[in-house]
């Protein structure tokens, strides 16, 4: 009853086939563009820095079946606040690729922003569309899909090139150690509006151990040497990595949604999309970084979460 008073529904509330048959006929596209542009809207971008946006997908693993495939979703992540500025299905006759332009149409403004992605998406039309249409920058991450890309960066005198940035951690029983490079590109890399190479050199030791592991990952952006600074591109990067712990974590675990069954329509989608505003409201009222423990403290008051909601 007190819900009831406090959302103004009068009679009686629907029955759980009525909001399921809603959920799964609501248009994906409609329902995650108004989430995004919510999200967006109130997420300011401090002075003098730049948004950046963390673009990667996630299969649904629940949502297929013997007859059916998974449902695969791409998502936009802003990296200084862990909101969902963004969502998009990948549907069995397509790929991320060819969903990332859809993606970002559904992001209100690009301008100025840097957009960060795996190497999935080291694309020359990505490139070009970021550049030349949205008026934003990219830092990507190259690997073997773009070879020659990748041998004329692993061809840079590194060697010669003095760290630009050095930084180091201990947590999760081992330490790390992150050392940048980056140098200005004049010509001859394969790659469109590319000012900057970057390598990224990560050392890694468990505490019980003496054994080092060490892994080198290449990437370019768009910015120049004056533009950013070697913090920045380090924290972006980092950044990009933290979407796995930020966003496809927190609905995988704390959510569970990997064990969700809805199957139906648009379902898996919603539910998803659902989880995505959860997360960024949370994160938006309280700056919650804990989700697990926001949660708990919300469903000890059903009134809360009701509150929370209207004030936003």
């Amino acid at each position: 009853g007190q819900i009831l008073a406090a959302l103004e529904v009068g009679g009686y509330p629907p029955c759980e086939s009525t909001i399921r048959r809603t959920l799964q006929r609501l248009d994906g596209d409609e329902l995650d563009s108004a989430i995004g542009g919510w999200a967006a809207a109130r997420t300011e971008v401090p002075a003098g820095t730049r948004r950046a946006i963390a673009i990667d997908g996630k299969t649904v693993r629940g949502s297929g079946s013997s007859t059916q495939h998974a449902r695969h979703l791409l998502a936009a992540i802003d990296h200084r606040s862990g909101v969902v500025l963004g969502q998009v299905d990948v549907d069995t006759e397509t790929n991320e690729i060819s969903r990332f332009r859809c993606l970002c149409e559904s992001i209100a403004t690009l301008t100025d922003a840097v957009v960060t992605a795996d190497a999935l998406h080291t694309q020359r039309n990505h490139a070009d569309y970021l550049v030349l249409e949205r008026g934003s920058h990219y830092l990507l991450t190259v690997k073997a899909n773009q070879p020659g890309l990748r041998n004329q960066l692993t061809a840079l005198p590194w060697k010669d090139i003095p760290p630009a940035h050095t930084s180091a951690d201990r947590a999760h029983g081992r330490v790390e150690q992150r050392i940048v490079k980056a140098v200005t590109v004049q010509t001859g890399i394969v790659f469109p509006h590319a000012r900057q190479a970057i390598q990224i050199t990560r050392k890694t030791r468990r505490l019980d151990s003496k054994k080092w592991t060490t892994e080198t990952v290449y990437a370019v952006t768009s910015l120049a040497a004056e533009q950013v600074t070697a913090a920045e591109l380090a924290s972006w990067i980092r950044g990009h990595w933290a979407i796995e712990n930020r966003l496809h974590w927190v609905r995988d675990v704390t959510y569970d949604e990997d064990r969700s069954q809805v199957r139906t329509g648009t379902g898996p989608r919603t539910m998803a999309s659902l989880r995505n505003i959860a997360v960024s409201v949370l994160r938006i009222t309280h700056g919650t970084t804990n989700i697990a423990q926001a949660i708990r403290h919300h469903a000890w008051d059903p009134l809360r979460p009701i509150t929370l909601l209207l004030t936003n």
